[in-house]
C-alpha cells in the first residue's frame, strides 16, 4: 500500500485508504454505496449511462473511460468484469437499453486497446456475450453476435492460450436453424448466426494456439448450417471463383451472406483440412436425399471447387470417387447424381491434373460403368440384404451409364497428351474379350453383359478421343492399341464396328475436317468444303507404313458385312476422306484409289451374298470417295474421268450415286446385274491419266487385294481352344499311363528337307522357279508378297510342329534301363557327368 502525501489531511488519507481496500471487493461491503469511496475506473464506467437509457451512451465520458483504460492497462481486465456485472444486472431486470450501452461501451474498449493485458478483458467480453446469446430475445442473440463479429475482426497482439470457442460454435450453428414464427426474424438470427459462424472461423483458422475449427466436431455442426441456408433460398447458378460485388438487396439475403461465408471457411483450407471440410457435405447430401435432384449437388461443389485452392481440387475429387464407391449399391439416380457433380468438379478442375491417380479416377468409373450393366441384366444388387430389395429400374441405369460415360470424356479433357493415351491403352485393356481374357471375373450377365460392356467402354473411348490431336501419331497410338481396336471393327455387332470407325475418326482428324465429310455426296467444286490440308509429316508417313495397309483392309471388310447399314458407310467415308487429307503422300493416295476401285469390284462380285443395298452403298461410296480424290489430286485427266462416269449414273443409273442411295427411302432397283460399261470406273483409264502425272504406274495397274492370310485378333480368339486341345492331347500323349508309344523314326537331312520342300525337281525347273520368284518380288503388290509369305510360313509352322511330334521321347530315367509296369524296357539315360554339352552352355 502507497504511503499517503504528509501534506495530506488525515480525513482523507483514510478515505484513499479505504478506497483502496474496497477497491478489490468490486462494490460489495457497507461503502459499495458512497459515490466518493467507489474505485475510479467504477465511477467512470457509471458515468458513461445517461439516467434515460434511450439518450445513448455519454460519449465525453466514453472517452473519459478510454483514456483512463489506456493510460492504466491493468484495470482493463476489472473495467469489464464490473461492466459484465451490469449487464448480468440489467438483463435479469429487462432493462434492455443499458444492455446495448454495456455492449457498446464493450466494443469501443476492445477496438481501443491492445495492451497486453487485454486477454482477461476479453475473457469478461466473451462472458457479456455468451449471456446475450443465451436469452430467448432475438434482439439481444443479434447484439451479442454483432459484437462478437467486431471482436472477431481485431487482430489481437497477444495470443490466448485457454479461450474456448465451442459454445459459440454449437451457438451459432443452432441460430443458423432458427424456427421462430415471424419470418422477418427468423430471417435475421439466421443471418446472425451465419455471421457469427463466419466471426468464428476468422479468428481461430489462423491462430495456432487455438482449438482446431477443422476438427470434425466443429465441421460437422459449421458446414451442414451453412447448407441449409444454402439450400433454403431460390437464386440463380453459383457463379464464377471472383464473384462480382452484391447489391444491397442481396447482401440481406441468407442465401448469399452463406454462400460468401462458405466460399471463405473453403478458401483458408489447407491441403489438410480439405477432407474435414467436404466430408460433412457429402453426409448433408446422402441424409437429406439431395443428390437425386442434382441441381443444389452440383452447385455446392461448383461453389467447393471455385473456393478452394487449385492445387487442392484432385483431393475433392478423390473424395467423390470414394463416396461413388461407397454408394455402389444405392439406387441409380443416387450414383448419377454423384456422377454428375464429378462431372462438372472435372471441368472446373481442367486448369490441373486431376491428381497422381489418374487411372484410379478411371479405374473407379469404369467399375461402375460395369456393375451398373450388371444391375441392369441381372436386376439385383448382389443379394444385399437391406438395399437387394429395391427395384432396379432399367431407364435408370441407363441414365447413369451415359453419365459416366460424359464424365470419363470430361476427366480426358483435361489431361494432356501423353496421359490421356495411356488412359486410352487403359480403356482398352479393361474391353471383355471373350477367349483372349479368361480372367475377367464373371458378370453373371452372360453374352448379353460382354456385349453391353464392349459397348459402353467403346462409348467411353469415344469420349476419351474426342478432340485427340497429336503431332506423333506413331507414339500417341501404338500397336497395342489400334491392333484390338481395329479387331472389333470386324465383329458381327454392327453398334460396335460403328463406335470403332468414330473413335478412328477421332485419331485421325487434327484439324477438325470431320464435319465436312458427315454426309456422303458429289461434290462438283470441293473448295466450299474449306478443307484444311498439310503436308504429310515424317511421322505420318512412318505411321501409314505401319497401320497403312491394316486401315485399307478394315475399311474393305467393313463395307463387305451384310450389316453395315447408312450410318457406317457414312462413317467409312468420312475415315477415307480423313486419310486423303491428313496422312497422305503419293504412295496412300495410290493405295486409296486402289481401295476405292477394289470396293467396286467387291460390289460386282456375284460370289458375295450382298444384299442390293450393300452393294449400291458401295458403289456410291466408291464413286464419292473417287470425286473427292479426283480433286485433291488435281490431275485433269483423272477428274475428267471421273466426271464422265458420273454424269453417265446421274442419266441411266443414279441408284449407284450416293443423292440416291444414302437417304431416307432409297430408290433401288430389285437386283444389279447390268452394271458394266460406261457407268463403272475403269482401272486401265484411271491408271494412265495418273501415269502420265508422275505416279507409280505399275502399282496403280495391281488391283487391291486385302490380307486375308493375316489373321486378326478375332481369329486368333477362336485358335485359343484349338491350341489348349492340342497342348492336352500331347500331355496325354507324353502320360505314363499311354501304353502304346509312337515308334521313333531316323531323322536324317533329306527327312528335314522333304517335310519343308513340298517336291524337289530337276534343275531346269529350278532355275525357272528362282526366276519366278525373283520376278514376284519386283512387280507384285506388297500386300500379295505378304499373304505368300504367310501362307508358307503357316506350311513350315505345320511341318515343324510334325517333325516336333516325331521326335517327343520320354524325360530320361537317371537310373538307367528299368522295365516298366507294362513290361516295356526304357533306355538307360547318360549320367550328368558324362553329358556332352555344347560350347555355348557352358558357363
Amino acid at each position: 500500500m502507497p504511503l499517503p502525501a504528509p501534506d495530506v489531511p488525515a480525513s482523507q488519507r483514510l478515505a484513499l485508504d479505504c478506497r483502496t481496500l474496497l477497491d478489490h471487493r468490486i462494490g460489495k461491503g457497507v461503502c459499495g454505496c458512497c459515490g466518493a469511496l467507489r474505485p475510479r475506473y467504477k465511477r467512470l464506467v457509471d458515468n458513461i449511462f445517461p439516467e434515460d437509457p434511450e439518450d445513448g451512451l455519454v460519449k465525453a465520458n466514453m472517452e473519459k473511460l478510454t483514456f483512463y483504460a489506456l493510460s492504466a492497462p491493468e484495470k482493463l481486465d476489472r473495467i469489464g468484469a464490473y461492466l459484465s456485472e451490469r449487464l448480468s444486472r440489467d438483463v435479469a431486470r429487462h432493462r434492455y437499453g443499458y444492455v446495448c450501452i454495456a455492449m457498446e461501451a464493450l466494443d469501443q474498449l476492445l477496438m481501443a486497446c491492445h495492451c497486453q493485458s487485454i486477454n482477461l478483458f476479453v475473457e469478461s467480453f466473451l462472458k457479456m456475450v455468451r449471456k446475450l446469446l443465451e436469452s430467448d430475445k432475438p434482439n439481444l442473440q443479434i447484439l451479442g453476435t454483432n459484437s462478437f463479429v467486431k471482436f472477431a475482426n481485431i487482430e489481437e497482439d497477444t495470443p490466448s492460450y485457454h479461450r474456448s470457442y465451442d459454445f459459440f460454435v454449437s451457438r451459432f450453428s443452432e441460430m443458423c436453424h432458427s424456427s421462430y414464427e415471424d419470418p422477418d426474424i427468423r430471417t435475421k438470427i439466421r443471418m446472425a448466426g451465419i455471421k457469427g459462424l463466419q466471426g468464428v472461423v476468422r479468428k481461430t483458422v489462423n491462430d495456432e494456439l487455438q482449438a482446431n475449427i477443422w476438427d470434425p466436431q466443429h465441421m460437422d455442426k459449421i458446414v451442414p448450417s451453412l447448407l441449409f441456408n444454402l439450400q433454403s433460398g431460390e437464386r440463380t447458378e453459383s457463379r464464377s471463383p471472383s464473384p462480382l460485388q452484391a447489391s444491397e438487396k442481396e447482401k440481406e439475403s441468407p442465401v448469399e451472406l452463406t454462400e460468401r461465408c462458405f466460399r471463405e471457411l473453403l478458401g483458408r483450407a489447407a491441403y489438410g483440412n480439405i477432407k474435414n471440410a467436404v466430408t460433412p457435405v457429402l453426409m448433408h447430401l446422402d441424409n437429406h436425399s439431395l443428390w437425386e435432384g442434382k441441381t443444389f449437388a452440383v452447385r455446392c461443389f461448383k461453389i467447393i471447387m471455385y473456393s478452394i485452392q487449385s492445387q487442392h481440387s484432385h483431393l475433392v475429387i478423390q473424395q467423390l470417387l470414394g463416396h461413388l464407391d461407397a454408394n455402389s449399391k444405392n439406387s441409380a439416380t443416387v450414383r448419377a447424381g454423384i456422377v454428375e457433380v464429378l462431372l462438372e468438379a472435372a471441368a472446373i478442375a481442367a486448369s490441373g491434373s486431376v491428381g497422381p491417380t489418374v487411372l484410379e479416377v478411371f479405374n473407379t468409373l469404369l467399375r461402375q460403368l460395369r456393375l451398373s450393366v450388371d444391375y441392369e441384366l441381372t436386376g439385383s444388387y448382389d443379394g444385399s440384404v437391406n438395399i437387394g430389395t429395391k427395384i432396379i429400374k432399367a431407364h435408370e441405369e441407363r441414365q447413369l451409364q451415359e453419365a459416366v460415360i460424359r464424365t470419363i470424356g470430361s476427366f480426358a479433357n483435361t489431361l494432356p497428351t501423353y496421359q490421356r493415351s495411356e488412359v486410352m491403352l487403359f480403356i482398352m485393356g479393361k474391353i471383355p474379350v471373350p477367349g483372349v481374357h479368361p480372367a475377367l471375373p464373371s458378370t453373371g450377365s452372360g453374352p448379353e453383359g460382354t456385349r453391353m460392356i464392349q459397348v459402353m467402354l467403346l462409348k467411353s473411348l469415344v469420349q476419351v478421343t474426342a478432340g485427340f490431336q497429336t503431332t506423333n501419331m506413331l507414339t500417341a497410338l501404338p500397336s497395342s492399341f489400334l491392333e484390338p481396336l481395329l479387331s472389333f471393327s470386324l465383329t458381327e455387332d454392327p453398334e460396335i464396328r460403328l463406335l470403332v470407325l468414330q473413335i478412328l475418326l477421332s485419331l485421325i482428324d487434327r484439324h477438325d475436317n470431320t464435319p465436312k465429310f458427315s454426309n456422303i455426296s458429289i461434290i462438283s467444286d470441293i473448295s466450299v468444303l474449306k478443307l484444311k490440308v498439310d503436308k504429310c509429316s515424317r511421322q505420318d508417313n512412318l505411321f501409314m507404313k505401319k497401320h497403312g495397309q491394316q486401315l485399307y483392309r478394315h475399311i474393305y471388310l467393313g463395307c463387305k458385312e451384310q450389316s453395315s447399314g447408312r450410318q457406317h458407310y457414312e462413317t467409312l467415308f468420312a475415315l477415307l476422306g480423313l486419310l486423303s487429307v491428313e496422312l497422305a503422300n503419293e504412295e496412300v493416295v495410290v493405295d486409296l484409289i486402289r481401295l476405292a476401285l477394289a470396293l467396286q469390284d467387291l460390289a460386282l462380285s456375284t460370289d458375295e451374298a450382298m444384299p442390293v443395298f450393300n452393294r449400291c452403298a458401295v458403289h456410291a461410296l466408291a464413286a464419292a470417295y473417287l470425286n473427292l480424290i479426283c480433286q485433291l489430286t488435281t490431275v485433269p485427266a483423272f477428274c475428267q474421268h471421273i466426271h464422265e462416269v458420273i454424269e453417265v449414273r446421274q442419266k441411266e443409273s443414279p441408284y449407284l450415286l450416293p443423292e440416291d442411295v444414302f437417304i431416307d427411302n432409297p430408290k433401288l432397283p430389285s437386283s444389279l446385274e447390268k452394271v458394266e460399261g460406261e457407268v463403272l470406273f475403269l482401272q486401265s483409264k484411271i491408271t494412265e491419266v495418273l501415269g502420265g502425272s508422275g505416279y507409280n504406274t505399275d502399282r496403280l495397274a495391281t488391283p487391291y487385294v486385302p490380307q486375308y492370310t493375316d489373321e486378326d485378333r478375332l481369329s486368333k480368339r477362336k485358335s485359343i481352344g484349338e491350341t489348349i486341345s492340342l497342348q492336352v492331347e500331347v500331355e496325354s500323349r507324353n502320360s505314363p499311363e499311354k501304353e502304346e508309344r509312337t515308334p521313333a523314326e531316323e531323322i536324317t537331312f533329306e527327312t528335314l528337307k522333304n517335310a519343308i520342300v513340298d517336291s524337289v525337281g530337276m534343275e531346269e525347273q529350278e532355275r525357272e522357279r528362282r526366276r519366278q520368284v525373283v520376278e514376284k518380288f519386283q512387280k507384285a503388290p506388297f500386300e500379295e508378297i505378304a499373304a505368300h509369305c504367310g501362307a508358307r510360313a503357316t506350311l513350315l509352322q505345320s511341318k515343324l510342329n510334325q517333325i516336333f511330334e516325331i521326335t517327343i521321347r520320354p524325360p530320361p530315367s537317371p537310373s538307367g534301363t528299368i522295365s516298366s509296369g507294362y513290361g516295356q524296357s526304357q533306355s538307360r539315360s547318360v549320367p550328368i557327368y558324362e553329358m556332352k554339352f555344347p560350347d555355348l552352355c557352358v558357363y
